[in-house]
């Protein structure tokens, strides 16, 4: 939130943090002097706002804070990069992704962010939400990338939040390959004491056994890979199990192996649940909305409150909408059906989510595919503040706009 919109806000922070104080450092001039609140407020009014086209690329032009090497460092949804790709099978270069993310991001703004359809704006709630930058990942050794990929997302999930709202933060991460889900289940579990369920936006299943990948020089480091991390997640028992808890998978249309359907018999016995693209042409986008929040609902058929761990592979759009991607599959959903169906299913109560495999080195010139992993990652930012907002048990949005999303 840019203080340049709210003076008094700016007098009161700079009253609470001190900052009408001489400036620190050595030199002569007038600015080696003491400044009043109201006149550091004065500056934040003339310089704080940015058009969309300006300013230092963090997500949505959020505050950013290098949060792993600033451990004091607070807040209620975190965004994190994971410029990660080395665990491809396919085309690389969603190393590169969280980069395009954020610049496709640009037109997002606390000023202009309110969401009609959850009701809320994210960037002006009661969400701390922060950019904290990247995970700095080897591209060298993918053993020692998934130990620091688990590393910090532990770290930054195990942080006390920047308000009394909920008690763990969020992470949303920008990807980077697939593979990153394992690690970040690997944190969840640990910080939650208990395994996750998943629901898993692709065009593939992602639960395939790492034998699938046939060579002559196999290696357990060559098991991690970004179509078998979700049965890596399972083995480790970090997905839930019971017959009560499945996950799901929607938009699913890759071709299988062999010749037959084995691989999908595998994926039942992982304790998935299987959406295909072409179920939307029969049910409808309501219709697959249902059939996610049935397979999440509780026993009791209340509001489904395990925790769950979203996952958006870009690809489960069709090449048309977004071509920028590792794995192109013809014939997927199109961006308004993905953003139709994430804003249906907010009552489910995401505690992690990704948004991964934006490739920008395929895309067209006018950003098609990173444009839609933001529009994702918004959508899933206002689910993330309006299921808070409602746990706090307000039912009005208690925001005020004084801009419009023109610019």
């Amino acid at each position: 939130m840019k203080l340049g919109l709210f003076p008094a806000l700016a007098v009161a922070v700079a009253e609470t943090i001190g900052l009408a104080s001489a400036c620190d450092g050595h030199g002569h001039g007038q600015h080696q002097r003491d400044w009043t609140p109201d006149e550091l407020a004065e500056l934040e009014r003339k310089w704080g706002s940015e058009w969309p086209f300006t300013g230092i690329g963090t997500f949505a032009h959020l505050e950013y804070a290098k949060c792993l090497t600033n451990p004091c460092e607070l807040y209620d949804i975190a965004i994190i990069g994971a410029p990660f790709d080395t665990a491809v099978t396919y085309r690389p270069g969603a190393r590169f992704g969280p980069r395009a993310i954020r610049q496709a991001s640009s037109r997002q703004t606390s000023v202009g962010g309110f969401n009609p359809r959850a009701g809320v704006n994210p960037y002006r709630s009661w969400a701390k939400i922060l950019d904290c930058g990247d995970i700095p990942i080897t591209p060298m050794d993918n053993a020692v990338a998934l130990a620091q990929m688990t590393t910090a997302f532990t770290e930054l999930g195990q942080r006390g939040t920047a308000s009394n709202v909920i008690q763990k933060p969020r992470l949303i991460t920008l990807g980077g390959d697939h593979s990153l889900a394992l690690p970040a289940l690997r944190a969840l579990k640990e910080i939650y004491g208990q395994p996750l369920r998943v629901l898993h936006f692709d065009a593939h299943l992602d639960t395939w056994h790492p034998e699938r990948y046939p060579s002559a020089w196999p290696s357990k480091q060559g098991q991690f890979n970004h179509g078998s991390m979700f049965w890596l997640a399972g083995n480790e028992g970090l997905i839930a199990n019971a017959s009560a808890q499945p996950s799901v998978h929607a938009g699913i249309r890759t071709r299988l192996g062999g010749t037959g359907w084995n691989d999908h018999d595998d994926d039942t016995r992982q304790n998935w649940l299987r959406l295909s693209a072409d179920d939307i042409d029969d049910i409808g986008t309501r219709g697959v909305i249902d059939f996610i929040l049935e397979s999440f609902a509780s026993q009791d058929g209340g509001d489904p409150q395990d925790p769950v761990y979203l996952s958006v592979d870009i690809d489960v759009l069709d090449p048309a909408f977004a071509p920028g991607t590792g794995t192109p599959e013809p014939g997927g959903w199109t961006t308004r059906e993905l953003i139709r169906i994430l804003r249906g299913i907010e009552s489910l109560n995401l505690v992690g989510a990704d948004v991964v495999e934006v490739a920008p080195a395929y895309q067209g010139v006018g950003e098609e595919t990173a444009l839609a992993a933001a529009q994702v990652v918004y959508e899933i930012l206002s689910s993330m503040v309006k299921k808070g907002r409602e746990e706090m048990g307000r039912t009005g949005t208690g925001e005020h706009l004084d801009g419009h999303d023109e610019l």
